[in-house]
C-alpha cells in the first residue's frame, strides 16, 4: 500500500526525470506498481481510510512520483457529468488538443509538493488521448474539464515538469486570451 512517506517531494531528482516507456506484457512489478497507485487515489478520497493512514486527497498520481521512472500514471476522479473515471494510463500520449485553454481558478497542487504555489497554470481546455491499459489494450479517450487538466498534469510529471514550471513567474494571474476559467467549488 503506497502511504504519503512512499511519495516524493519536490527536489527530488526523479521528479525532474522523463520517464521510460513500459513494455508488454506489464511485469508482475509493474502490474502492482498500477495497481498501488490507483488504489492510493481511491484510499486518499476515502475519508475514513484517508484519516486512518494520513492520506492526503488526490485525483491523480504518477510513476515518478514513487519513484519509478515507468511511463504510467493512476487517475480516479468524476468527469463533468458525474461518471467515475478510474483507470492506469501507460505509455500515455495526446494525440490532439484545443486551441482554447483552461485553467483551475484556485490553482493546482500537487502530492509531491508540499505548499501552496499561487498561480494559474494553463491548459488546453479539451484533448483527445491514446494509452494502454494493465491488459495492454489501447484506449482513445476525449477529456475535458478537470479530467483533461488532470491528464495533463500527469503526463507533465513522465516528462519531469512540475505544475509551477508553467505559472508565468513574473504574473503568476495573468489572463490568457483563448482562455476559460475551471472553478471548482
Amino acid at each position: 500500500m503506497i502511504l504519503m512517506e512512499h511519495i516524493i517531494r519536490e527536489g527530488h531528482p526523479t521528479l525532474r526525470t522523463r520517464a521510460e516507456e513500459v513494455t508488454f506484457p506489464l511485469s508482475a512489478e509493474d502490474r502492482q506498481l498500477a495497481d498501488d497507485m490507483l488504489q492510493y487515489l481511491i484510499n486518499s478520497q476515502d475519508p475514513e481510510i484517508a484519516e486512518k493512514y494520513n492520506l492526503r486527497g488526490g485525483i491523480g498520481l504518477a510513476a515518478n512520483q514513487v519513484n519509478s521512472l515507468k511511463r504510467m500514471f493512476a487517475l480516479h476522479l468524476e468527469d463533468e457529468n458525474g461518471e467515475l473515471l478510474s483507470f492506469v494510463a501507460v505509455n500515455p500520449k495526446i494525440v490532439s488538443h484545443s486551441v482554447e485553454q483552461t485553467y483551475i481558478t484556485s490553482g493546482e497542487g500537487c502530492l509531491s509538493v508540499d505548499r501552496a504555489v499561487p498561480g494559474y497554470v494553463y491548459r488546453y481546455a479539451r484533448i483527445t488521448v491514446k494509452f494502454m491499459t494493465v491488459d495492454g489494450e489501447e484506449k482513445k479517450m476525449r477529456l475535458s474539464g478537470l479530467p483533461a487538466i488532470a491528464f495533463q498534469h500527469e503526463l507533465d510529471h513522465l516528462n519531469g515538469v512540475m505544475f509551477y514550471d508553467r505559472i508565468d513567474e513574473k504574473d503568476p494571474f495573468i489572463q490568457l486570451e483563448n482562455s476559460i476559467p475551471f472553478g471548482r467549488d
